[in-house]
């Protein structure tokens, strides 16, 4: 099968975007839930966590999602191969949504949990690698298919929270006399997200083999190919030039960790926010009064990303932002991150302060700025680092260094969980004060910090 032979792209990578779409709506619909799962009461259909506790769980469950890739990669590469990692990872993904449907309860909880981070880790980092591997090196249809691929994983982030939603807090929840919710049908959202992961599935291994040919089925470290590479990979000591460039990833690494520690309060902190204290509630032509449910707001960020997306990009391959220096790009983007709490803190001043009345509520256009500006701030930070950390790691760590960056968001999530245990203790106003002013100061640092790290860049733009 011959990938490669026209201008179009190959149809592989229409499957690959399939099927990280459906992955993407198992994940983000999962993830949209599951801090109102864990807080709401026995009787609401949750599992009556505290709220401190809850965001500690969350936390190293979207922390070590990014962490296990660097062994599912490590293993394909080395004994699996990419086709049979992804299907490993898949199934276990789909078992794990399953067990949180069926087993409604704590011990079911941490057991799904377990069986999704270790799905994610076969299953991330080698549908990427997949989408690399369609392409002869140098081809200039490689960026172009990365960007749609991208598009698959925001299509899945779009649409997983608004169906999930619409089945926790509409179609399975249960309701009293006069409408109200009395019990979520959490349990369906999680039978719905496996479901997704049964689809995509479903679809890879029945197209697979006319779409892909042999591509992924052997480990890059088998037989002669791996001989192969030890002869081309002899230990070479590293110049002081790429030591320097080396050590600027690692610079960024360290910003990036508190860009996503703030970025992922969306998750957490925010949600229990719009859950509680954002008016959902809106008065319909037809329908009459009908509560947003709150996992809808997880598909705002995933929506102007795609509207923002190709705006973005047309703006840094422009003459005026190809003149914007890297670390004033991403220090910008974490300046931004934290100006977009500003509009937190006005909600929480709209409420009178952080009181525990949930019947006093703050406009949800604060939470929707929120997640614009939060969006812009990141299209500043996320591609151009992804993009520079490719320029600047010499060739033979190219790999073990994006995993470095990838790392980052395993410390950040935890750490974003950590912050927003101490919501209830210091209150969300102080929690939001607290981080827009922290990460603020960390743009500001590495605004500041910009002549040093070019320099140790050596040319690298």
């Amino acid at each position: 099968m011959d990938t490669h032979n026209n201008k179009k792209h190959p149809k592989g990578l229409y499957l690959l975007f399939t099927i990280e779409m459906w992955e993407r709506f198992s994940y983000y619909g999962m993830r949209g839930i599951l801090m109102l799962y864990l807080t709401k009461s026995l009787f609401e259909g949750g599992l009556a966590f505290g709220v401190k506790t809850a965001s500690l769980i969350y936390g190293f469950y979207t922390g070590f999602v990014y962490f296990t890739p660097l062994i599912g990669g490590w293993l394909a590469d080395r004994y699996l191969g990419q086709r049979k990692a992804i299907n490993i990872g898949a199934f276990t993904m789909m078992v794990g949504q399953i067990v949180l449907f069926a087993a409604n309860s704590r011990a079911g909880l941490y057991s799904g949990l377990i069986l999704l981070i270790a799905g994610n880790g076969f299953f991330k980092p080698n549908i990427s690698t997949l989408v690399g591997k369609l392409y002869k090196d140098n081809d200039p249809k490689r960026d172009s298919a990365f960007s749609i691929f991208y598009m698959g994983v925001n299509l899945g982030a779009f649409l997983a929270p608004l169906i999930i939603g619409l089945l926790s807090d509409n179609i399975f929840a249960d309701r009293n006399e006069a409408g109200e919710i009395i019990s979520y049908g959490y349990r369906y959202g999680f039978l719905a997200a496996g479901t997704g992961m049964f689809i995509g599935q479903t679809v890879f291994i029945a197209l697979a083999k006319k779409y892909l040919g042999n591509l992924g089925l052997e480990p890059a470290g088998s037989g002669k190919i791996l001989a192969k590479t030890r002869e081309k990979t002899a230990p070479e000591k590293l110049t002081s030039i790429e030591k320097q460039r080396i050590g600027v990833i690692f610079i960024f690494f360290l910003f990036a960790i508190f860009f996503w520690a703030g970025f992922e309060q969306a998750g957490s902190s925010l949600t229990l926010y719009a859950d509680n204290y954002i008016e959902r509630s809106l008065n319909l032509p037809v329908v009459g009064q009908y509560i947003i449910p709150t996992a809808w707001f997880q598909s705002v960020g995933p929506l102007f990303i795609v509207l923002l997306a190709p705006l973005f990009s047309m703006f840094w391959v422009s003459k005026r932002g190809r003149n914007v220096p890297v670390p004033i790009k991403m220090g910008t983007g974490m300046v931004i991150l934290g100006a977009g709490f500003f509009f937190m803190l006005a909600a929480v001043a709209q409420r009178g302060g952080d009181i525990d009345d949930v019947n006093i509520k703050a406009s949800l256009w604060w939470l929707v700025l929120t997640y614009f500006v939060h969006t812009v701030g990141e299209l500043c930070l996320s591609p151009v680092g992804l993009s520079v950390v490719t320029k600047l790691s010499p060739p033979k760590f190219a790999s073990l260094l994006m995993a470095v960056w990838f790392l980052s968001s395993f410390f950040a999530n935890i750490l974003a969980g950590w912050l927003a245990s101490y919501v209830e203790t210091l209150g969300a106003g102080k929690i939001f004060l607290y981080i827009s002013v922290f990460v603020i100061t960390c743009g500001l640092a590495l605004i500041a910090l910009n002549k040093i790290i070019l320099k140790m860049m050596h040319g690298v733009r």
